[in-house]
């Protein structure tokens, strides 16, 4: 634990959508239990004052003891929100979806990036890095990694094209939206398939189409968490697990009647994880979850990856304080930083200022 309490700012969509087995809650949990202060924003909670700063309106999660994520979600919700002080919070966790946002309120999609690039440049610690975060919105970043990585992927809006690719592939491909993610929207388009025109109606109605070579086994994946640019472990323990499909169903995503089991990566797993290492560091993304099937990387989570709670149950290590130990760390190489980089400014005013 550090030598101070923080106070982390965990950004969601809306906090009545959250959930108690959610990652996010899980977190707020392990930090209040390490001594912090844990509150949640929701995307219509910022703001910016006539002075010329960034300003968010929080829920604090009340002192106390709580047995599980359940106690603790109803407590923040039964607060109302508050004005910030200036120097609040110390830590900006991105923990929102802005897929969930395409339908019903756009102007949410790209809120909580704006706003969070502001409040870096005032010298507050946010994590994902916002400013990457802002071109991760799209699967488009996603094409950053290296090709052999891959399956093999159209990206366009001319039908014709994603006709000649599905021919191209044999006459077996799955149809997804450019911006999305949870498995909302994922066709299978087979041979001979009718209802390939009315598949591309949908999505193309909220942007571009993604086309993308059908892998077999697909239908159960790997999701390894990624903690600074590393795979996620806890007393030697990996936070890695297969996600199984249901039988009817093309996705792995638990929502869609998936479940999951512990495993161990394999060489073409490890191969990945090795060489998505560099990129993650560099782009700033703190803790990501990659998706890997059939030999692939099939998406990169870098806005509210889950899976902590699902780890934890599994293999019976504390993941999520994992997570908030190297926030602490992370925080105090920043102020450290900010020290260091602030002083030479000062010593070089003129005498008189």
């Amino acid at each position: 634990m550090s030598d101070r309490s923080m106070t982390l700012g965990l950004v969601v969509n809306s906090i009545d959508t959250e959930r108690a087995a959610y990652s996010t809650t899980q977190l707020a949990l392990a930090a209040l239990r390490r001594g912090h202060r844990p509150c949640y924003i929701e995307l219509g909670d910022f703001g910016h004052s006539p002075d010329g700063d960034a300003q968010v309106h929080v829920r604090r999660v009340p002192e106390g003891t709580y047995r599980n994520g359940a106690e603790l979600l109803a407590a923040a919700r039964a607060v109302r929100p508050e004005l910030a002080d200036h120097d609040e919070p110390e830590v900006l966790f991105l923990r929102y979806d802005p897929a969930d946002e395409i339908q019903h309120r756009p102007w949410a999609q790209f809120a909580g990036v704006q706003f969070a690039q502001l409040f870096s440049r005032q010298g507050t610690l946010v994590i994902n890095d916002p400013f990457t975060l802002s071109g991760a919105v799209s699967k488009l970043y996603f094409e950053g990694f290296p090709r052999w990585m891959r399956p093999r992927t159209l990206i366009t809006r001319d039908r014709a094209e994603v006709k000649a690719f599905i021919r191209d592939l044999g006459g077996c491909a799955v149809l997804k939206p450019l911006q999305g993610s949870g498995g909302c929207n994922v066709f299978l388009v087979e041979a001979g398939s009718r209802n390939v025109n009315q598949i591309m109606d949908v999505l193309s109605r909220d942007g571009y189409i993604v086309a993308q070579e059908y892998l077999p086994r697909a239908a159960t994946d790997t999701r390894v968490l990624m903690l600074e640019g590393a795979p996620l472990t806890c007393q030697g323990t990996l936070c890695a697990m297969h996600r199984i499909g249901a039988a009817d169903d093309l996705r792995s995503n638990l929502h869609a009647g998936g479940y999951v089991e512990p495993c161990q990566l394999t060489d073409d797993e490890w191969a990945i994880v090795e060489a998505v290492r560099a990129k993650l560091i560099a782009d700033g993304l703190f803790l990501v979850g990659l998706d890997i099937a059939d030999g692939k990387l099939m998406e990169v989570n870098a806005f509210s990856p889950g899976g902590l709670g699902c780890g934890e149950m599994l293999l019976g290590v504390d993941f999520t304080g994992t997570v908030i130990g190297a926030i602490e760390h992370k925080l105090w190489s920043h102020h450290r930083t900010t020290e260091v980089v602030g002083r030479p400014r000062q010593q070089a005013q003129p005498a008189g200022m």
